[in-house]
């Protein structure tokens, strides 16, 4: 490196983000996830290291953690965003990962960003480079990688759940960014309202912290001018917006329309963001009242849809309606319980339970050569709509996930399924 290059390298250091200048640089500065760097450092320290997709919310470290590893084995280390890379580039890195492996022994690590955003066929041209070791896969991703990654990538990585961060664990970031960028003025309640106001996400917090250097001091004064109303969530009674919305959704679920609207008051007066409360309310909907009240989703929807279309002060309306809509409606939680229930026995026995043949796609030339619907009756052909016949799998005929309640409309249902099913 000449001296030119040198100033460049430093000059861009200079003028990074904070959130990357304090990126750790070893698993001891790693703040959260204790569980994980532990097994992370065996693994290191005997020199095995899997490939591995890291998921979590934003902020949590997944590719501070992603390039620890690297640094701390020495490999190659080459990043990429799935969103903006295709086949063509990743032909490239295999060639100089085996190039890296043939005359320096020197093994690479792959870091993909947002892994879910890879097609199949992207993510199926890594699988032989993955499985031979030419390529120690890292990706990263905020969705489940269950389901977002093939099967058949997922069978070769090791999954890494990483838990959103604590408050506490923020306000350590936050204080070891105050030794390093040592501001004239720190308050510490201001330090943990930022913490607070973070919700999880270390790079927030940076952010937050870094403008309020650049105004003056990490003071509430300067707080509030940055996050402006939201800053009353926070305010010295100690309301924590989490444990409102927890009030607001239980408050619904309770039939309290008065408690319920308190507490969309508050949130609104908060300077809560609108889709937060809407999303609430939509899922409130779905999980409390569900089909002992249909219309509850239908409301519940158009509301949000409303208050986006509108906006403050105005959006408070149609907010209102459906949170006194579903605070009134009658309550069953049968459809909630119900897919929980089925998705508990998918995870359990994945890739077991196969399709029933005549339940099988036709679409395609060749389907039937495989048997592919033999044997299903159309419903419409039958009296009432209805034929009795096997949906579910056959290691799974006998299950039963929804037990509708005697509530509302889904009393309703639940004789129309009886009657059909001849079932109690």
């Amino acid at each position: 490196m000449n001296l030119f290059e040198a100033a460049n390298e430093a000059e861009n250091k200079k003028n990074q983000p904070l959130a990357e200048k304090l990126r750790p640089q070893n698993l001891s500065d790693f703040v959260g996830q204790e569980k994980i760097t532990g097994s992370l450092s065996k693994m290191i320290a005997e020199g095995r290291i899997p490939s591995m997709i890291f998921f979590g919310a934003p902020g949590t470290g997944k590719t501070s953690l992603a390039k620890i590893i690297a640094n701390t084995t020495a490999a190659n280390f080459v990043k990429v965003n799935a969103a903006l890379s295709g086949v063509k580039e990743l032909r490239e890195i295999v060639k100089d990962a085996t190039d890296q492996l043939n005359f320096y022994r020197r093994r690479t690590i792959l870091f993909i960003d947002e892994i879910h955003r890879f097609n199949k066929s992207q993510q199926d041209f890594l699988l032989p480079y993955v499985e031979d070791g030419r390529l120690i896969l890292i990706g990263a991703t905020t969705e489940n990688p269950f389901f977002e990654v093939n099967p058949a990538l997922l069978s070769r990585v090791k999954i890494i759940r990483l838990n959103r961060l604590t408050a506490a664990d923020i306000q350590k970031i936050l204080r070891r960014a105050v030794e390093t960028e040592k501001p004239e003025r720190v308050e510490d309640s201001a330090l943990e309202i930022i913490a607070d106001f973070a919700d999880g996400d270390a790079r927030v917090a940076l952010n937050i912290f870094e403008q309020l250097i650049f105004d003056g001091g990490v003071t509430l004064e300067n707080l509030r001018e940055i996050l402006g109303e939201k800053i009353r969530r926070y305010d010295k009674l100690g309301d924590n917006h989490y444990d409102t919305a927890s009030a607001f959704i239980k408050s619904m679920r309770g039939s309290d329309a008065d408690a319920a609207i308190f507490y969309l008051a508050k949130m609104i007066d908060g300077g809560e963001d609108l889709m937060f409360i809407a999303r609430r309310i939509v899922i409130c909907a779905a999980e409390d009242v569900g089909n002992a009240d249909p219309m509850a989703l239908v409301i519940a929807n158009a509301a949000a849809q409303a208050a986006q279309f509108v906006g403050l002060p105005e959006a408070r309306i149609p907010l209102a309606q459906a949170v006194t809509y579903i605070a009134g409606a009658p309550k069953s939680n049968a459809a909630y319980l119900a897919i929980d229930a089925a998705l508990s026995d998918v995870k359990e026995n994945s890739g077991a339970d196969e399709v029933p043949m005549h339940l099988r796609d036709t679409s395609y030339k060749g389907a039937k050569f495989f048997g592919n619907g033999k044997g299903y009756q159309y419903p419409h052909d039958f009296p009432e709509h209805f034929v009795e016949q096997q949906y579910l799998p056959d290691s799974r005929r006998n299950s039963r996930y929804y037990f509708p309640t005697e509530t509302g409309a889904e009393a309703e249902i639940k004789k129309s399924l009886q009657r059909w099913w001849k079932r109690d």
